[in-house]
């Protein structure tokens, strides 16, 4: 029968699945796991919001006073706090206007379906995250173009490409150049004021997904457009409220009419319930928090910076990181397995980075720094890494 067949395919595929690691502690520089403190050297919460007490008590405060669910937006949902969260991501973003979504999965999908027809174009990175290419076919766009990661001179052949193409109408198409600002497995950076000097070139939108640069690189964490002095010159800025902020949900920031048009249009936000009155709390404690101080900010990179010094100063091959995600690299998928593995057994958690995640021989150790780490944590971690590298002749 058929569905016997799906349920063997289903089964049989499914054999190599290897349950994650239960965490049963909060989100800090150490995780609890099986009862024992591991160094958490993997998640991506920069900051140290995840603990933070702030973010806590406005919880509590919320909660009390407005209780827990909201609604759609377009209905009853629509929450005064969702309002002051926009308000405040626009000022800390240095945009218009923002809206937020559910997750930045979602903000991705309708930054990009929600302007693009199937005939217009859209030219993206290589390397650009899963939620932008699955943003990308449900838009049904039919002129994808990728160009090489960060290499702006195939970047513009693939804009030449672009520029001849015309609409069935007759009319020229929307044309959107779609990139990562931090590529989350390697590090780097998107290369965006060559993008956006492209962009002007040829009359192109522009799209940034900030997710690995809020609470990160700029000015008081302001993300990547400020980091390079362009706020202002990007025309859709993507950000995630998961990361450094270390709640859920992402955003669409820009220009207003921009802004209003996805509040009208969205489909990701007309069928989706709204973030809940938890989650709205801390994401807006989170962001007054660094539009109140730099500190946080300053400790991250106190703490990225021995990193980084310290990983080079025992031979270790770090890539082209420009960020707090410091990628090992190990080449040999198994070889990364087995030094995580003993990683975990010196009480260090950090993941490998295998394919399909990254193209095969380019097997890493993806090492994240926060600023909940003391200088003695990250020490014992780089101890655990040299005793390892050592053992399995990796330096």
């Amino acid at each position: 029968m058929p569905q016997l067949n799906f349920y063997k395919k289903l089964e049989s595929e499914s054999a190599s699945f290897k349950p994650p690691y239960v965490i049963e502690s909060g989100q800090g520089a150490y995780l609890k796991i099986n009862g024992i403190n591991k160094l958490n050297f993997c998640s991506s919460h920069y900051l140290g919001f995840a603990e933070d007490q702030r973010l806590k008590n406005a919880v509590c405060e919320a909660v009390q006073k407005y209780g827990v669910g909201t609604g759609y937006r377009t209905l009853a949902g629509t929450h005064t706090l969702h309002l002051e969260l926009e308000r405040a991501i626009a000022k800390f973003k240095g945009t218009e206007a923002a809206v937020i979504f559910t997750s930045a999965y979602m903000a991705n999908a309708a930054a990009i379906q929600t302007i693009l027809g199937k005939d217009d174009v859209v030219i993206s990175d290589e390397l650009n995250h899963a939620s932008i290419i699955d943003a990308v076919r449900l838009s049904q766009v039919k002129n994808k173009l990728i160009y090489k990661h960060t290499d702006t001179n195939d970047l513009e052949e693939k804009l030449k490409e672009a520029s001849i193409i015309i609409k069935p109408d007759g009319s020229k198409p929307l044309m959107l150049i779609v990139t990562d600002g931090v590529f989350s497995m390697d590090g780097d950076l998107a290369p965006l004021p060559e993008i956006v000097r492209l962009a002007k070139k040829y009359g192109a939108l522009t799209m940034v997904d900030d997710a690995h640069g809020e609470g990160v690189l700029g000015k008081g964490g302001r993300g990547i457009v400020d980091h390079f002095d362009l706020v202002g010159e990007i025309d859709i800025e993507i950000g995630s409220l998961s990361k450094a902020f270390s709640v859920i949900g992402g955003f669409i920031a820009g220009k207003k009419t921009l802004i209003d048009y996805y509040n009208l249009k969205a489909r990701q936000r007309l069928f989706s319930i709204a973030l809940t009155i938890p989650d709205t709390a801390a994401a807006l404690e989170a962001v007054n928090i660094l539009l109140e101080s730099d500190a946080p900010v300053k400790k991250l990179w106190e703490n990225v910076n021995y990193l980084q010094k310290e990983f080079k100063r025992l031979g270790f091959d770090t890539g082209n990181s420009k960020t707090p995600i410091i990628p090992v690299m190990i080449g040999d998928e198994d070889k990364a397995k087995e030094f995580s593995a003993k990683l975990f057994e010196e009480n260090v958690f950090a993941t490998p980075i295998v394919f399909p995640m990254v193209a095969k021989g380019k097997a890493r150790i993806r090492v994240i720094a926060s600023a909940s780490h003391s200088k003695n944590d990250l020490s014992k971690g780089i101890e655990a890494f040299g005793k390892i590298g050592k053992q399995m002749q990796i330096i």
